[in-house]
């Protein structure tokens, strides 16, 4: 694949995933890829042909068994990679992303593997995002959004929705970060905003910064 077929693959597979279906539409794969929809219409087109998707103008567009396999190797290097930049490198969070979108790209599966090894077989990303193994198994964590919270829960903070380097500079600055235990105190009726407790600290937080963290109750 060349590295645009590579990244639509990986574009399709995270929409999928992000609204529980097996199916997107090109609209949103358009959007997601600032890109014209009839470039979208043209990528597609020989996606199909290389069976990595189903295509059906006007239904929609789901991955392949090949495609779903592809598009998970392109993620499981991704995400090694930037396990290793924050590692090994000490990258903070926030500027592994680019990096890692350059990096995803190379071909060598055993350069890969050996990588994987290196690390120690991670199971997640430094964002709290699970790494499929080389066969592209996936170990899921339950987990559920801060602002799904109530009553008196205790969770750890096991991952995020939002990967910007805006967000993530914010979490650094309220000193919020994988394994921090959030306890949930109180929520505004008015405009959902939260008053939590961040490892003994108390924090109010917006009601978008909730719906951008995912905890694990305790």
């Amino acid at each position: 694949m060349t590295f645009s077929e590579e990244n639509y693959l990986k574009t399709i597979y995270h929409l999928t995933n992000a609204v529980d279906s097996d199916v997107c539409t090109t609209n949103a794969i358009a959007e997601k890829t600032e890109t014209k929809a009839s470039s979208v219409t043209d990528m597609l087109k020989k996606l199909a042909e290389k069976d990595l998707i189903h295509y059906i103008k006007y239904q929609g567009v789901s991955l392949t068994e090949k495609g779903k396999l592809g598009a998970k190797m392109i993620v499981r290097k991704h995400r090694l990679w930037e396990v290793f930049l924050v590692d090994k490198l000490d990258f903070s969070w926030d500027e592994v992303h680019d990096v890692a979108e350059q990096l995803e790209h190379i071909k060598s599966e055993k350069l890969i593997n050996k990588l994987d090894d290196f690390l120690g077989n991670p199971t997640e990303d430094p964002h709290g995002d699970p790494i499929p193994d080389s066969e592209g198994r996936i170990i899921k964590v339950e987990k559920q959004l801060l602002s799904e919270l109530s009553g008196k829960n205790i969770g750890v903070c096991v991952g995020v929705k939002d990967t910007s380097s805006e967000f993530l500079q914010y979490l650094d600055k309220q000193e919020i970060s994988l394994g921090s235990k959030i306890e949930f105190i109180s929520k505004e009726s008015f405009d959902q905003s939260l008053k939590i407790k961040v490892n003994g600290r108390e924090l109010n937080i917006s009601n978008k910064i909730a719906s951008n963290l995912y905890v694990k109750t305790i």
